[in-house]
C-alpha cells in the first residue's frame, strides 16, 4: 500500500512540475510562432502595397481585385526616363523647358540644339516590366492574394475607392487585410481570442491590413 501511494506522490509530484513547466514556455513558444506568422504575413502586405502603388502610377487608381493587380504585375510595363545633363538657371530664365530641350533634342533640329547649348541634353523614355522591375523575375506573383499559414488557401481582403476629404479633394485609397483567426490557424485559440479583444477593445482592425478603404493614410500598415 505504501508502495501504491509513493508512486500517486511521485506521479502528482511529476504532474506539477510538468504543468509548471508548461505554463512558462505555452506563451514563449506562441509568441515565437506568433511572431513567424506576422512577419510573412507583413511581407506579402508590403509586397501587396508595391504592386498597388505601381498600379496606380500606372493607371491613376488602385486595382479593386487580385485579378487586376497580379495581371498588371505579370504583363504590364512601366516607363523609365534617362536623363543625361541640366538646365541651366540661364537657359530656365531665357524660357527653355525641360519639356521643350527634350522635343528639340528628340526631333533632332540642329540649329536649336547649338542655339540653347543642348549638346550634352538628353531624356529618353524606356519601358521595363513590372514584375522583373520591383519584385525580381523568380517572384511567386500568383501567390501575392494568398495569406501565408492560412489553411484553406485563404485570400487577403482586397478593396479599392475613393474618398472626399473635408476640402474637396479626392483621394484614391485601398485595403488589404486579413484577420487573426486565418494566418493564426491551428495555433492557441483562446491566445488568439484574447489578441482579438484587445484589438476590438481599442477600435482597431483584429487583424493585419496595409492602406485603409475610409482614410487617406498614405498606405500605412497597422503594423507601423
Amino acid at each position: 500500500m505504501r508502495l501504491f501511494f509513493r508512486i500517486l506522490l511521485i506521479i502528482a509530484v511529476g504532474l506539477s512540475v510538468y504543468l509548471c513547466v508548461d505554463s512558462i514556455l505555452r506563451p514563449i513558444h506562441f509568441n515565437r510562432e506568433k511572431d513567424i506568422r506576422f512577419n510573412a504575413v507583413i511581407g506579402r502586405l508590403i509586397d501587396i502595397r508595391k504592386a498597388q502603388v505601381e498600379f496606380r502610377n500606372y493607371h491613376g487608381l488602385y486595382a479593386n481585385d487580385f485579378d487586376t493587380l497580379i495581371g498588371f504585375v505579370k504583363h504590364g510595363y512601366i516607363p523609365f526616363v534617362l536623363k543625361e545633363g541640366v538646365l541651366s538657371d540661364k537657359q530656365l530664365e531665357d524660357g527653355l523647358t525641360e519639356e521643350k530641350a527634350a522635343e528639340i533634342v528628340y526631333k533632332k533640329r540642329t540649329r536649336d540644339i547649338k542655339k540653347w547649348g543642348l549638346e550634352g541634353f538628353r531624356r529618353d523614355t524606356f519601358y521595363a516590366n513590372v514584375l522583373d522591375t520591383i519584385f525580381g523575375k523568380n517572384y511567386p506573383i500568383d501567390s501575392l492574394r494568398y495569406v501565408p499559414f492560412a489553411h484553406n488557401n485563404e485570400q487577403f481582403e482586397l478593396r479599392a475607392g475613393d474618398i472626399t476629404t473635408t476640402s474637396g479633394l479626392i483621394v484614391r485609397v485601398f485595403e488589404a487585410r486579413t484577420p487573426y483567426e486565418v494566418f493564426m490557424a491551428g495555433m492557441d485559440k483562446q491566445e488568439v481570442i484574447n489578441m482579438r479583444l484587445k484589438a476590438e477593445k481599442y477600435d482597431k482592425y483584429p487583424g493585419l491590413m496595409v492602406g485603409n478603404i475610409f482614410e487617406a493614410n498614405n498606405n500605412a500598415g497597422n503594423w507601423e
